[in-house]
């Protein structure tokens, strides 16, 4: 076996590479916008590596890789599984593993503190593989901060020289940062992004969707194709803003993305179907009654009648998403809309509940990437749109 250095033309989907005490950390947002905000949600969703892969051209029969995950673990709750990292060959599925010990962080929702405790390398391995030329994919688990200590294969490596394909670059909150999918294969960006034959640049931040003008600007700044934005749910789990600030700070997050992408179609997505929030605002908080029960769940803390204030719902969202893009699209043809609700909607609800009232399921990620990937990627769809 031989050690094959983990240089950037061997990485997709990280925007910055931090080196480590112990090796490469990928970070899905550049340094100078982690510098403008303190937040530790931030800190911790845009370092999982949703959507950031090794890929490479190799015959190895046998690859192996050293990482130092940091696990989560919440007080209270049941134990978090191990990330899954998904093993793609010539762009099929060809296995999945798990790399146990690592780090963890400690986080107790009822005191608002958060421990972190040091822990050993471990080491994923896959063998068996073909012994002809090939395309290999690592995609490291979209929930679970990941440096990169070492690579190892059983013959060369050559990186992938770019093929000239699409590129899209999608932002949103935890439920495109993958929420609880089951692999980074399956959150339904990447799912999406495999249907329509793009390759994805997630910037699903969980919890951290919330029009920070640091985000547009990395949208602003990262080459891309086709674009897309999901906002809302975010906002009202954190009473963030009221709707006097809300369509203001919409309308800044779009000319920021403009400023750096005149013509690439931007698609606009208001959220899905979330029934604690439809008409409920934030924020939404622990329901404690189930974590003593061991299972998480939320809850929403607002009262309906504070609407009449402007404290945002996901109802007063969609309307006002709808109607921004209506009106910013009489001048710009390549900015479009689609509705949250199309995506997994009240039938969607009752067949397949949010299990902890806010994040899809593994089969709901499935249900969301396809029907993106049939409304958006279709003809006639917006990224059909023949931009300049």
């Amino acid at each position: 076996m031989d050690t094959i250095p983990i240089t950037p033309d061997l990485l997709r989907g990280a925007l910055d590479l931090e080196r480590t005490a112990q090796g490469l950390l990928p970070h899905r947002l550049p340094a100078r916008a982690r510098a403008q905000c303190a937040d530790p949600q931030l800190a911790m969703a845009e370092s999982q590596p949703s959507g950031v892969r090794l890929v490479f051209r190799t015959r190895a029969t046998t690859v192996e890789l050293d990482t130092l995950p940091t696990k989560r673990v919440y007080v209270g709750a049941p134990p978090r599984p191990d990330g899954v990292y998904d093993l793609l060959v010539d762009g099929r599925p060809a296995g999945s593993g798990r790399v146990a010990g690592g780090s963890t962080l400690t986080i107790d929702m009822a005191a608002g503190t958060a421990e972190h405790r040091p822990g050993p390398v471990g080491t994923l391995r896959f063998t068996g593989l073909p012994g002809t030329v090939k395309l290999v994919e690592i995609w490291l688990p979209h929930n679970e901060t990941t440096e990169l200590v070492a690579l190892r294969t059983d013959a060369p490596v050559e990186p992938v020289p770019d093929q000239g394909g699409r590129v899209w670059l999608h932002h949103g909150s935890s439920i495109s940062h993958g929420s609880d999918a089951a692999s980074p294969t399956t959150t339904w960006p990447a799912l999406a992004a495999s249907l329509g034959g793009v390759d994805l640049i997630n910037l699903g931040l969980g919890g951290s969707a919330l029009l920070d003008p640091f985000t547009a600007r990395t949208l602003r700044d990262t080459p891309a194709d086709l674009i897309s934005v999901k906002l809302g749910i975010n906002l009202v789990n954190t009473d963030l803003m009221r709707l006097r600030a809300f369509g203001p700070a919409v309308h800044g997050f779009l000319d920021t993305v403009r400023d750096g992408h005149a013509d690439t179609p931007l698609l606009v997505v208001s959220p899905i179907l979330c029934p604690i929030h439809e008409d409920t605002p934030g924020p939404s908080l622990p329901d404690f009654s189930a974590l003593s029960e061991g299972r998480l769940r939320f809850r929403a803390a607002g009262d309906p009648a504070e609407r009449a204030s402007g404290k945002l719902t996901l109802g007063v969202i969609r309307d006002e998403l709808a109607r921004i893009v209506r009106e910013r699209s009489a001048d710009d043809p390549h900015l479009h809309h689609l509705d949250g609700r199309e995506l997994y909607g009240e039938a969607d609800a009752a067949e397949l509940p949010l299990p902890d009232g806010l994040h899809p399921d593994a089969a709901a990620h499935r249900r969301i990437g396809e029907r993106f990937a049939a409304l958006a990627f279709t003809p006639g769809g917006p990224f059909t749109d023949t931009a300049a």
